[in-house]
């Protein structure tokens, strides 16, 4: 009976926590210009951090060359939406869906790649995913404007420019 006990309440536990998760989850859209460059990224990133001399960082500081400024004003910019994951290393930064309470049946998802150490336009990639709610309740792919990636890379690049603007202003002063 003692050795019964303990084998029935792992079995229990095990089936209780077996019966978690049985959801499926929502069909991700690829873009595959974003994946390749991620891709292609992260493999010189590797090269990067074996080699002796390591790229630096505009400003000075060991790691992997991408601009800090771009960097920190994409996460100012999209802080409206929450992270999914942030990896300086690759540069990417991915937000995880994010609805508009004044609307409330379509939903925003943003993936930002800074691949240069230079503080321009050619440094930035910004993909905007948008769902919209079904009849039935499910989330389904919806078309997203080129225009407003666009938006969201100037307002990057604006942020940008005033982040380093100030920081070269509070060396001066």
């Amino acid at each position: 009976m003692n050795k019964i006990l303990p084998i029935a309440g792992a079995l229990a536990a095990s089936l209780a926590l077996g019966a978690c998760g049985g959801g499926t989850p929502p069909k991700e859209q690829y873009d595959p210009t974003l994946a390749d460059m991620t891709r292609d990224r992260r493999a010189s990133t590797i090269g990067d951090l074996l080699r002796a001399n390591r790229v630096e960082t505009e400003g000075g500081g060991a790691g992997i060359a991408i601009n800090r400024h771009l960097w920190r004003a994409s996460l100012d910019t999209l802080a409206f939406l929450p992270l999914s994951s942030t990896d300086p290393f690759s540069g990417v930064i991915a937000t995880d869906w994010g609805v508009n309470p004044d609307a409330p049946d379509e939903r925003f998802k943003v993936t930002v790649l800074v691949s240069s150490p230079k503080l321009e336009a050619s440094s930035l990639k910004v993909a905007v995913y948008r769902q919209v709610r079904g009849e039935g309740g499910e989330w389904l792919p919806a078309p997203v404007s080129p225009e407003t990636a666009r938006k969201l890379e100037d307002a990057i690049l604006a942020r940008a420019r005033q982040i380093k603007v100030a920081e070269l202003a509070k060396q001066k002063g």
